[in-house]
């Protein structure tokens, strides 16, 4: 016998009707929260971290595409060199994401002596 959502019928006192609500209840979801609207482009917008005030670091963070930056930062005491692609949430807030890499100074030195061999190889494509 299939089962209905609606109550079919009006007796009151009747422990079916009462479980039929309870169902209809549960199945009744809130639509989840539409999410903020994203910036078109992420051209003029600068990423946000965390709450901790730090008055340097817009300084060290250099735009190199959409929503693609490069910044220089100190973790746990080393310098680091991070290339990274952020994103928005739904504050409107820039956070950085899992795509990316970080170099130490070393690694970036290395890079920046390959970048003819590498600007060669790109233009043999």
């Amino acid at each position: 016998m299939p089962k209905s959502k609606e109550v079919l019928s009006t007796t009151s006192g009747s422990d079916s009707d009462s479980e039929v609500e309870k169902k209809a209840k549960r199945k009744k979801v809130s639509a989840p929260e539409k999410p903020a609207k994203k910036q078109k482009s992420g051209e003029s917008s600068k990423p946000g971290g965390s709450s901790k005030a730090d008055g340097n670091k817009d300084d060290n963070l250099f735009q190199i595409g959409r929503m693609r930056y490069v910044s220089v930062r100190d973790f746990k005491g080393k310098i680091l060199i991070d290339i990274r692609e952020y994103w928005m949430d739904q504050s409107g807030e820039m956070k950085p994401g899992k795509k990316g890499i970080s170099l130490n100074p070393e690694q970036w030195n290395q890079l920046k002596e390959q970048m003819s061999d590498i600007d060669d190889a790109i233009r043999r494509y």
